[in-house]
């Protein structure tokens, strides 16, 4: 026999494992299939109440949902109430039982003697309705929204939400029922009628259709109702019921205020009308409470996405900064979370608030220091950045471990966008290695020094300043600044004696170094980071180039350089070696030590995506000749600088690319030199250049010539000439293209970024036509312009390089580009240049390369899938089409 519902739950929580559990559930399904068979009427609620508690603990319920269907089609309140809660419980609308009670539930619909049966069906309906449901009873929800009872109607329009989500046709006829709801005495109802209407005109979240403006133009007219009502709400007394915390009704409000922000985007005239209510909702709430803070914070976010005017969206900002001075943290993340949306519309107003905002980096909670550094990058600029950079230098040194990583990054940045010189780029970055250099990457490291390679004037600081730091930290620095640090002593070692290194500049310490001193310093670097062994690499290194910078000291830099012949590490080892053989030619050892020659730092910082860095420096000067002058020498006064020789020396070990083109000298004399360090066996005679040779043909050659030497200096053996290209072809659609939805948009393959080796070998700048442009798409701040030219050898082929910059005043991450063709053509997507647009300007580009079968038949055409990640973390996935192509294409 069933027992009580009481003693159901006495024996479940009485059980101490599941297996007991499982045991006592078994034993009460099986009553309760017993009393469904006898159909007992008068205990059917109550087994219906035990069976909603067997499926609330997760076990299988289905033979019991009949029974709730029973009760519904009952004539008594108590078993109806039963009845509906079971049916919400244990069954959902994808069930096809739920289509037996649409008979019942538009019965009870249309009760005339108990308006809380009428209540439980809106209630019912409005949480498990499924589309069918919805057509069938929409009319018998629409009329209760007239209903004389405020219950009633409050109800039918909080159902008529699932009803208009379920079926989108259903919308017309409840959009100006929604509207008169505004109108009622009773404020449940007026909260219903603005929540319909909220559903109705934009489709909040959860709702799956999407709406023109026409509903929202023709909410417009009822703004001075919305503005009547909030000024009444905003009244002590009115409703004492709906008080909470001394504010009336703030649901209420919360949803006038959402509502008003919705009418009044993008239209002028409406958000004048709300202007004045907005005003006193602003002053006149008290935010010494929860219900005050949340209608504070809707009418912030109301004032900054309606067309406000200037006072007015100072006064939102200044809200959001006395919530930045509340000890709720919930409350002071929201207010960082809402001034990082609206730093961009209203940055001054934001900046009073800066200090406030840099405390709230130092905060305990991880979450706040997160979201206020965010911020804090949004607002650095020109002005401030030495103020900020100093506080947040300050606070690296003190905050927590996980945290440097991110803050490290962020500094950085900083640092590279808006470094007002470049001795205080210098400095800073010096810093943020001393206090954080094992969380700088190796990205920083290199763009610093193509910096510091393209600007003369600070060799000799950039010596001084690295040498002591190395000399004041020489256990706790970090790898990065080690590496960074000795390749400029290496490079720039000489002008650390003060016979060479020029006067001092403003503000810089005095610095008495001996060349000794110098050599002592690398001494004790291999000393104590004998373990590291890219740090010994790159002393190595500098060792080698300063026996050609420190000639009195060359003995002690050879018997360094000569310790490591036989390291276990093959890098070490191979480095040591090499070195070593330079020292049995003397001739031209100076040669192939002289000072590398600076890269192209805007092309660098192209390259790496650091583009920030170059937009606030000025342009580079020349770099400084081996004699130590700048300016513009001439070409054959440049250092004579092979490739195979700065490879040799590890000059680009951190910088991290090829070595720069430089341009070719006189170079009979190194190649004799060449010939002399190989065994004095001379140079083969090259055979007599025709009067029409190219001038440069033999000094080509003779570059050639040294770079063979110097393989096989290093024992490798003369360099093998590359195999001609391989003829332009472009992939199947099947190779190319990675299996995607977007295949099917046109018919065609998608291509992918993915890695290529079918690159058409570029065609000579001579014989290329000029790009023509177009704006292939254009959204969220983001605009996308393709620059076309057609293939110098196959009119069918157009080569497109896609160009997306970022105006946005905030980071665009994780940025990716796929592109889809009809099936006559083949397109194949080259990697993008990378995946992060900078705020104000930053671009990233990725070439493509299009075969149109029916070239001169039918025209170029392709549909783009853009996704990427703006501020906030919220993520954007764009379809677009492209078929503006010019004529031709």
């Amino acid at each position: 026999m069933s027992i009580r519902l009481r003693e159901l739950i006495k024996a479940v929580r009485g059980c101490k494992t599941a297996a007991e559990e499982r045991e006592v559930i078994a034993k009460e399904s099986a009553a309760l299939r017993e009393a469904f068979r006898e159909q007992d009427q008068s205990y059917r609620h109550r087994n219906v109440a035990k069976l909603m508690y067997i499926h609330m603990l997760g076990y299988p319920t289905h033979f019991g949902q009949m029974e709730t269907l029973k009760l519904i089609a009952g004539s008594g309140f108590p078993e109806k109430r039963m009845g509906y809660l079971g049916l919400m419980i244990l069954l959902d609308e994808r069930q096809e039982v739920l289509m037996l009670v649409t008979n019942s539930l538009k019965m009870d619909l249309n009760n005339t003697k108990n308006m809380y049966i009428v209540g439980l069906a809106l209630v019912a309906l409005g949480n498990i309705c499924s589309a069918e449901m919805a057509r069938d009873l929409a009319p018998d929800v629409e009329k209760l929204m007239d209903c004389p009872a405020p219950y009633i109607r409050k109800k039918a329009a909080l159902c008529a939400i699932r009803v208009v989500k379920k079926v989108p046709d259903l919308l017309e006829q409840f959009v100006d029922k929604a509207a008169e709801l505004l109108n009622d005495r009773s404020q449940a109802v007026q909260l219903g009628g603005a929540t319909l209407m909220l559903q109705v005109a934009r489709g909040e979240p959860g709702l799956i259709l999407e709406l023109d403006g026409s509903v929202v133009a023709k909410y417009r007219p009822f703004v001075p109702a919305l503005c009547r009502v909030l000024r009444s709400l905003l009244q002590p007394g009115v409703s004492p019921e709906h008080d909470i915390g001394g504010i009336t009704n703030p649901f209420l409000q919360v949803k006038m205020l959402r509502l008003l922000r919705l009418l009044g985007r993008g239209h002028t005239e409406s958000s004048d009308a709300m202007s004045d209510i907005l005003a006193q909702v602003a002053s006149n709430i008290e935010a010494n409470r929860n219900a005050g803070n949340a209608i504070l914070y809707e009418a912030v976010q109301t004032i900054m996405g309606i067309e406000s005017i200037g006072g007015l969206r100072v006064l939102a900002i200044n809200i959001l900064g006395r919530f930045l001075a509340n000890r709720d943290n919930n409350i002071r993340y929201v207010a960082l979370n809402t001034l990082a949306k609206v730093v961009s519309v209203d940055t001054q107003a934001v900046q009073r608030h800066r200090a406030t905002i840099v405390e709230c980096v130092k905060d305990a909670d991880v979450s706040i220091r997160r979201r206020a550094l965010e911020l804090v990058y949004s607002l650095v600029n020109e002005a401030n950045i030495r103020t900020l950079t100093r506080e947040l230098l300050d606070y690296l040194a003190v905050s927590d471990t996980e945290f440097k990583p991110d803050l490290t990054a962020k500094i950085c940045m900083l640092i590279q966008r808006f470094a007002p010189d470049r001795r205080w780029h210098l400095d800073q970055l010096l810093a943020v290695m001393l206090q954080a250099g094992a969380f700088v990457k190796d990205e920083v490291a290199r763009a610093l020094l193509v910096q510091l390679a393209n600007t003369p004037d600070l060799h000799a600081y950039a010596a001084r300043a690295f040498y002591r730091a190395l000399a004041a930290h020489p256990d706790t620095a970090a790898p990065s600044l080690l590496t960074t640090a000795v390749w400029v002593i290496g490079e720039y070692g000489e002008m650390l004696l003060p016979s060479m290194g020029g006067p001092l500049l403003e503000g810089e310490p005095p610095l008495a170094v001996s060349d000794g001193d110098i050599v002592s310093l690398l001494e004790m670097l291999l000393r104590r980071h004998r373990s590291e062994h890219v740090v010994v690499e790159h002393v190595i290194t500098a060792a080698m180039k300063l026996t050609a910078r420190l000639p009195a000291q060359v003995a002690r830099l050879r018997a360094i350089i000569g310790r490591f012949t036989a390291s276990s590490q093959l890098e070490v080892q191979t480095r040591s070696t090499e070195y070593g053989k330079v020292f049995a030619h003397e001739r031209i050892r100076s040669q192939l030590l002289e000072r590398m020659p600076a890269l192209d730092e805007a092309e660098y910082l192209k390259a790496n995506n650091l583009d920030g860095a170059a937009a606030a420096g000025t342009s580079a000067p020349p770099p400084r000749q081996p004699n130590g002058s700048s300016g513009g020498a001439a070409p054959a006064a440049a250092a004579p600088k092979a490739s195979g020789a700065a490879d040799l020396l590890g000059g680009l070990d951190m910088l991290g690319g090829a070595p720069a083109p430089v341009a070719a000298p006189a170079v009979k004399s190194l190649v004799d030199d060449l010939d002399a360090l190989l065994g004095g066996v001379p140079a083969a005679a090259p055979p007599a250049a025709s009067a029409t040779a190219a001038p440069g043909a033999s000094t080509a050659a003779a570059v050639a010539a040294v770079s063979d030497d110097l393989l096989n200096l290093l024992g490798v053996g003369p360099a093998v000439p590359p195999a001609a290209p391989p003829a332009p072809t472009l992939a199947p659609s099947s190779a190319a293209a990675a299996v995607d939805p977007l295949a099917s948009i046109l018919g065609g393959p998608v291509a992918q970024p993915i890695s290529s080796t079918l690159t058409p070998p570029p065609a000579p700048a001579s014989a290329l036509p000029a790009p023509t442009t177009i704006v292939a798409w254009q959204q969220h701040g983001l605009v996308m312009s393709f620059a076309l030219t057609k293939h110098p050898t196959n009119p069918a082929v157009t080569e497109v390089v896609s160009t997306t910059t970022n105006n946005n005043q905030t980071d665009v991450t994780d940025f990716t580009l796929q592109v889809a063709v009809p099936k006559f053509m083949q397109i194949r997507l080259d990697p993008a240049s990378g995946s992060l647009l900078a705020a104000r300007g930053g671009s990233v580009t990725q070439r493509l390369s299009v075969a149109n079968s029916q070239h001169g038949t039918k025209q170029l055409v392709m549909r783009l899938r853009i996704t990427f990640t703006a501020a906030g973390g919220q993520s954007h996935e764009e379809m677009a089409e492209v078929s503006n192509f010019p004529p031709g294409y």
